[in-house]
């Protein structure tokens, strides 16, 4: 029995097994695929149980999933995962040529295959656009194109959140686009396409239909997600407990189970802190050579080719400078930075110098405000 086959009578055996957990867990509907042969299935990305969502939608298709190359350095579990369903791995803050060359390969055999083209969950419920290569890759592909939308899978599992959160998910597919017709768009208009289909906006959906979200701690993490408090205008000085979010300068919010702030001031929505926080932080002037901000207890590794690590420190200070970033004794010109990603909430991708960096936040940290330095450069 050769591997394909292997994943197929797993698949099946997983696929009962989601079936009669999964909608219940997440109260999940789904629309069933109707579609024959091989597909490209693109998918928005909502939250971490997306891959498992979208399969349980998916019935007995097999699928191979894109995922995130962290997966692939778990050591036993890594290789558990890849002999059950033999995910792509997909190198964040890179261009990702090898994932393509692996679609295409597994497309080519007759195999179906999921991407979340945004390259990672959305932190503040609005989806954003897909990768530029994206319609290339529809194209080159010559099998269906079907695009696939999650509505609600952020505020049941929020990707700053601790825990899931019972209300309400749809799945369902939004479009089945032909090799014929896809012969006929450029990449850009595929691209546009898809970032229609596959557009969600998790406030839009609540004040047209507000659905709670029960579960309890609801505001633990938001921390990891806003970095910027709004009334002392300090940077990592917000914290949560239990169903609220403060700040020493006074700030106290309540976040209820339909995901809005209560008070609505400053801001109803996490949308519209996130708006707020990333404007202000990039139009902010800072003192040449000072120091903005920084974080302890940070693990730094170099990531070889062969989904190997190599730890160059840990318990290290991440400091962040107008012009650099610098973890423990290592040094990265913010200019000499190729592409940077988060990953999760506790990790930071960095491309630098032709080497592939990793670094881990050991306690909870809120690594975006890196992240967003990186591109105000």
């Amino acid at each position: 029995m050769d591997s394909y086959q292997r994943h197929q009578r797993i698949w099946k055996l997983l696929a009962f097994l989601m079936k009669c957990w999964i909608p219940r867990k997440f109260n999940l509907r789904f629309q069933p695929l109707q579609q024959e042969g091989p597909i490209l299935l693109i998918a928005n990305h909502t939250c971490a149980w997306d891959p498992i969502l979208v399969a349980t939608g998916m019935g007995r298709r097999q699928i191979y999933f894109v995922a995130s190359e962290h997966l692939f350095r778990m050591g036993l579990v890594s290789r558990l995962i890849n002999w059950l369903v033999a995910p792509i791995p997909r190198r964040k803050a890179t261009l990702g040529t090898d994932t393509v060359k692996a679609c295409l390969r597994h497309l080519r055999a007759g195999h179906s295959v999921c991407i979340f083209a945004e390259g990672e969950q959305c932190w503040d419920g609005r989806s954003q656009p897909v990768f530029p290569a994206t319609g290339k890759l529809a194209k080159l592909a010559g099998v269906t194109l079907v695009t696939y939308r999650l509505e609600g899978g952020y505020l049941s599992l929020p990707r700053w959140g601790r825990r899931v959160r019972r209300g309400a998910v749809y799945a369902h597919p939004v479009k089945v686009y032909s090799p014929e017709l896809l012969k006929t768009m450029s990449p850009e208009e595929i691209n546009e396409a898809v970032d229609r289909d596959l557009y969600e906006n998790a406030w839009e959906r609540q004040k047209a239909a507000p659905v709670a979200y029960r579960g309890r701690r609801r505001a633990e993490g938001l921390e990891r997600a806003l970095y910027l408090c709004p009334g002392c205008q300090q940077i990592g000085s917000l914290r949560s407990k239990g169903d609220r979010l403060f700040c020493a300068c006074g700030l106290d919010l309540c976040f209820t189970e339909t995901g809005l702030f209560s008070p609505p001031q400053p801001f109803s929505t996490i949308a519209d802190w996130e708006d707020w926080q990333r404007q202000a932080l990039h139009s902010r002037v800072f003192p040449p050579g000072a120091l903005l901000f920084s974080d302890s207890d940070m693990q730094l590794s170099l990531v070889l080719p062969d989904h190997e690590e190599r730890r160059l420190g840990s318990g290290l200070a991440l400091e962040q400078y107008e012009d650099r970033l610098v973890c423990g004794e290592q040094v990265f010109p913010l200019t000499e930075i190729n592409s940077m990603a988060a990953v999760l909430s506790s990790l930071l991708l960095l491309s630098f110098r032709g080497n592939y960096y990793q670094i881990r936040a050991e306690k909870d940290t809120n690594l975006r405000k890196y992240l967003e330095i990186w591109r105000k450069r």
